[in-house]
């Protein structure tokens, strides 16, 4: 579950923070389907630094640890999303060709998101790896309180669900090549 709200139709509240939502693909939707469940493309991106560390930021909203993720705006591509929403979250930068697709999670039963309006989307995440960035981390004020990087069996805690599962996914790609889908 994610902890926003919206307010008057203006933005998103995180914590104290006002976040841009009027105007996104999101926001038009709703004006149309107002609380009707929406299906909802995304990327996620596992970070890797050269000790096989992941990169994991804290949610400003509840606090729990997840990684960069983000749901697709109308004109974007997955690749596109994935590059977007790491360098609105942590700053860092990744070329487009150095993510590398290693799973899809679009099992309802873990990646629906109820938001406290109301709200209900079920996403549909191409997660990515990569290993090669630029930039300094320098977490979004506005959506992530903190980044670090962790072995990826020692995550930061209390860990969202879907990242639990996309790590999963991960160590089941490492172990056999596969594209994992979920």
């Amino acid at each position: 579950m994610t902890a926003c709200r919206r307010e008057d139709g203006q933005g998103i509240t995180k914590g104290d923070v006002q976040v841009s939502y009027v105007g996104s693909y999101l926001w038009s939707l709703r004006q149309k389907v107002g609380s009707r469940p929406l299906l909802v493309p995304g990327a996620q991106v596992l970070l890797l630094d050269g000790a096989g560390r992941g990169l994991f930021q804290r949610r400003a909203d509840n606090g729990v640890w997840e990684l960069p993720a983000g749901a697709c705006e109308e004109g974007s591509d997955f690749r596109g999303t994935a590059v977007r929403e790491l360098a609105e979250e942590t700053g860092l930068r990744v070329a487009p060709a150095d993510l590398e697709a290693f799973g899809s999670l679009s099992d309802p039963g873990v990646h629906t998101l109820t938001y406290p309006n109301g709200d209900v989307t079920h996403c549909f995440a191409l997660c990515f790896w990569a290993r090669r960035w630029s930039g300094e981390l320098s977490p979004g004020r506005d959506e992530v309180t903190g980044a670090q990087f962790r072995a990826l069996a020692d995550p930061p805690r209390p860990l969202h669900p879907p990242t639990a599962v996309v790590l999963e996914m991960f160590r089941e790609f490492g172990s056999t090549g596969k594209f994992q889908a979920r």
